[in-house]
Order: C-alpha cells, then structure tokens, then sequence
C-alpha cells in the first residue's frame, strides 16, 4: 500500500512506540490522526507536521468512533490503523499480599486487549469503505503484542495473557478482514526504550541490554516505527506475528 496520501490512525501516539510511528507516517507523507488519553495529549509537546492528537479512550466505542467520523470530515481516507496503546503493571498471580488483584487483571486486559480489539473492529469499519487498488487492497491494521506473550516473566501474567490474546486475533482476523482486502499483522516487541523504562536506572538497564542477544542494546521506538512502515509498504505480510527482540528469549526473571 502507499503510505503517502493515505491517512493513519495510531493509539497511544503522545508518546512511545505511538508517538515514534506518528511521526515517521507522516514522515513519509501519511496524515496522522494520534489517539491518547486526555491528560497525555494535554501533556504532548510540540507534534510533528501531518499529526494530530486527538483524546481518546481506546476501551470505549464512541470516542474511537468520533475520531473515525473526524478523518472521515476531513476528507482524508484511512488506510491504515496502527494499535500501541497498552499498559503493564506488574503484580504475581500470588504474593506476599495475597492473590492477584482482580481489578488489576481486568484492568490490564481492557485496555491492551479490548482496546486494541476495539480500535481494530472500527478502524476495519472505515477503511473498509475505501476503494481497493489494483490488488484489491484497501488497507492494513497492525497491532502491538510482546514476547511476553510467549516469555512471560514473574510478575507479568496479565501482561502475558493480555499480548498473548493480541497475538491469538492476528491469523482469524486478518481470514476475517480477507474479504475486504484489509491485512493484519501484529508486532511483538522485546524491550523497547519507552518511557515506560525511563523509571528504572541505568545498573537495571544495563542489565537489560545485556540480556539481548545481539545487538545487545535496548530497542529503540523508531526501529518499532520503520517496521511498521515497511509491514504497510510489503503487501505479502499478513497474518503474521513478529518479533522485533534481537533475538531475545526472556528468562523466569
């Protein structure tokens, strides 16, 4: 698919793998319709031209269906939906203060996989109603799982469980999705500098980097961002779940 000219939703955009693929989208001439909750938009420094914030809960039908309607009045055509929205407390299924919090748990998979469930379904919606190109393609939803879906560690079980529903959607919906030429392909990150890192020290980050294979670094959000422009620009890639982890298999802890 052409990037260029098309519009692109992503969530989670004010900031991480979300702000880092707004910005090469429209890098390469895609609008960009960001979605994030209320507080990080309002906390959202100066964007990059060709995006726009818009707030958002991703749990919830009628904003994400709001923000649907407003790329439609503007006359852009969506072709492409990318989910990075997603959270991960940590917590053992039973610890020193007694079983894991229910609430947690549901919390956990409302947000990462109802709410990417949720953008996928609608987002589907719209560009379903664009017209194919010579292929019959229309567009393309990616979608962000973990190897902690595979390699869960201590303390990350609705963490895992929620990523390793994201990657069990990809094969039935891209067969869902076929009919309408809309592909699906979900990206599985190992650890990735975000600020979701930024509280932990540099011993502890170390420690990290050293774990991965090869390069032995963290991964950076604009590596998880030029695999999403090169998963949109390979027409082939469908149905699948890859791993962007320098080859790391996460150990018990």
């Amino acid at each position: 698919m052409d990037i260029a000219g098309s519009a692109a939703l992503v969530t989670g955009a004010a900031s991480g793998l979300g702000a880092a693929t707004a910005a090469a989208l429209a890098a390469r001439g895609a609008t960009v319709y960001g979605l994030d909750l209320d507080k990080a938009v309002a906390a959202a420094g100066p964007l990059p031209e060709g995006v726009t914030l818009l707030a958002a809960d991703v749990t919830e039908e009628e904003p994400v269906r709001e923000a649907l309607a407003r790329i439609e009045a503007d006359g852009a055509e969506l072709r492409l939906a990318v989910n990075c929205a997603g959270i991960a407390p940590s917590a053992r299924v039973l610890g020193r203060k007694g079983p894991h919090d229910l609430d947690l748990f549901r919390t956990v998979l409302n947000v990462n996989l109802l709410g990417t469930f949720n953008v996928m379904r609608l987002a589907a919606e719209a560009i379903a109603r664009q017209e194919p190109d010579e292929n019959g393609q229309r567009g393309l939803v990616v979608n962000t799982a973990s190897i902690a879906a595979f390699e869960g560690q201590v303390g990350q079980i609705a963490y895992a469980a929620s990523k390793a529903g994201v990657a069990g959607m990809t094969v039935t919906a891209a067969r869902d999705l076929a009919q309408f030429g809309i592909r699906v392909v979900t990206v599985a990150p190992g650890i990735v500098d975000t600020p979701m890192m930024a509280g932990f020290s540099e011993e502890i980050r170390a420690g990290l980097a050293a774990s991965v294979t090869f390069p032995q670094r963290l991964a950076r959000p604009d590596e998880y961002a030029r695999l999403v422009t090169m998963i949109a620009e390979h027409d082939y890639l469908n149905g699948e779940t890859i791993r962007m982890d320098g080859a790391l298999r996460m150990a018990a802890r």
